[in-house]
Formats: structure tokens, C-alpha cells, sequence
């Protein structure tokens, strides 16, 4: 009589231990690949912390991060005057960020030169009115340099690199700007300057940064201003002449094209009717 395994007959018992034995080779199998072989191959569980890059010149970052099994990739520029040219200024993961091996880290360089914006015009300005327009237009204020004159603080001129500048000429962001104001010491009596084709606003303006009042306001008559930009056609004190420190200005204001009559000539037609 031949003697057979339990998992060679036919019978239910040894179905049941083929069974056993199927799910437990598989089971084992699939340990042994998702914990063993699967981890080993793809190094799973491994990470790498990020560096700080922020302040690093681009020729020390390809070795550097070689050495922690990282990768880098420039994918835009800035300006910051902070930072030497060619320094990283941001970078993608951020530091202390867990990566896996080979990972490529983005990141952001400082530019060469830095872009340039259009000087704004702070002639006639207050000194504290210049250090905000400066400021906003990130520009630096530099010294402080007195010149004889009545307005104390009203800026009369800009200065880049020690020489004059004028409004809309283009200077590197975080440039330095010195001012020339106005010592407070000057003469009282000075000429006035044009009010003539300013707005309301504007001529208001120019009275506060020469030290005068506004007088009187005339609209002629019959002349409506309803919807309009109403501009000045005419001052008292007229253009140079001598006008004193707090003296007031009187001026008359109508829409923009408006044309004064000349009465000599209403005066002469009203003869011949």
C-alpha cells in the first residue's frame, strides 16, 4: 500500500491544507516585497533634510548639494540690495523640508544689476512729502543739504551720485537720492512763480510750498462750471511779480479753453450801436 501526503489526496482535509499553504506563501511573498525588496530598492522611509541655500553664491551650490544627494534648478530672479549678485534670495522646498534622495530644489537668484525706475519729481515738495515719494518708489533718501531760502524744507533740487537729476531719469532700485531744501533763512520777498492752466488742486499745491495763502476765488459771470475740471486763466499777483512770504493769492478759475472778453472791445462795440 503507497502512502500519500495530506496535500496530495483528494480528500477535504487536505484541500484545506493546500489552502493553508497557498494563502501563506502569498502572504509571505507579498511581506517580503512591500517590506523588504520594494523599501531596499526604492529606499522608502529615507529622507533628506532640505539646507538653507538663502545667501549662497551660485558657484559653492552645485557642490554643495551634491554632498546631500540633492539637485538644483535656477527657475527665476529677483532684485534684493540685501544680498551680493549671483546669491540665492528663495528657494523651493523650503529648509528643513523632508525630500527624498535626488530631489531638485528650485530655486532664486539675485540679479546682476538691478532694474531701474523713473526719478519722480520732488521739486517744490516738502521734505517729509519727497522721503515718502522715495521711499514708495523704492529709492533711498541721502543727506540733507541746506540752501538759502525762505521755505523751510521745500525741496529745490535732487541729487544722484552728487550730481543734478532730473525727474523721469531712470536710476537703479535702491539708489540714493540727496535733497536740497530749503534752509528757512532766505529772503521773504522772492517772485511768484505760474499758476496759469492749473487746476484747483495744483495751484493750492504750489501756494503751500511757497508760503502762501490763498485769497480770493472768482468764476466769471455766467460761466457754469458744473461737470467741468475748472483751471486758473488768471492770478493776482500776476506771474514774477514781488510777493512776500504769507502774502495771499487771488485767482479766477473757469473750464479749460475759457478766454477772458476784452472790454475795450465790448466797450468800443457798444459805441458804434
Amino acid at each position: 500500500m503507497r502512502f500519500k501526503l495530506p496535500f496530495q489526496s483528494n480528500t477535504l482535509g487536505s484541500l484545506l491544507v493546500n489552502l493553508i499553504i497557498a494563502v501563506g506563501l502569498l502572504t509571505f511573498l507579498s511581506i517580503f516585497y512591500f517590506y523588504i525588496f520594494l523599501p531596499n530598492s526604492t529606499n522608502h522611509g529615507e529622507t533628506i533634510t532640505v539646507p538653507d541655500l538663502e545667501g549662497m553664491s551660485l558657484d559653492k551650490i552645485d557642490g554643495f548639494l551634491s554632498g546631500h544627494d540633492l539637485r538644483y534648478e535656477i527657475n527665476d530672479s529677483s532684485y534684493s540690495e540685501d544680498f551680493p549678485p549671483l546669491t540665492v534670495l528663495q528657494q523651493f522646498p523650503k529648509p528643513g523640508s523632508k525630500v527624498k534622495e535626488n530631489r531638485k530644489i528650485y530655486i532664486t537668484l539675485n540679479r546682476v544689476t538691478p532694474p531701474t525706475v523713473p526719478m519722480p519729481d520732488l521739486v517744490d515738495r516738502s521734505r517729509i512729502n519727497a522721503e515718502v515719494v522715495l521711499k514708495s518708489n523704492e529709492l533711498r533718501r541721502g543727506h540733507i543739504i541746506l540752501a538759502p531760502s525762505p521755505f523751510l524744507n521745500l525741496v529745490k533740487e535732487m541729487r544722484y551720485m552728487g550730481k543734478s537729476i532730473d525727474a523721469g531719469t531712470r536710476v537703479p532700485k535702491g539708489a540714493v537720492i540727496d535733497l536740497v531744501v530749503g534752509d528757512g533763512n532766505g529772503r521773504t520777498d522772492f517772485r511768484i512763480g505760474s499758476l496759469l492752466g492749473d487746476s484747483y488742486e495744483t495751484a493750492l499745491f504750489k501756494l503751500q510750498g511757497w508760503n502762501l495763502h490763498l485769497g480770493v476765488i472768482e468764476i466769471p459771470a455766467g460761466v457754469d462750471t458744473t461737470g467741468t475740471s475748472p483751471v486758473v486763466y488768471k492770478q493776482y499777483p500776476d506771474v514774477n511779480e514781488q510777493v512776500r512770504v504769507g502774502d495771499p493769492v487771488d485767482l479766477w478759475i473757469a473750464p479749460p479753453g475759457y478766454k477772458e472778453p476784452n472790454h475795450e472791445e465790448e466797450e468800443s462795440g457798444s459805441d458804434e450801436l
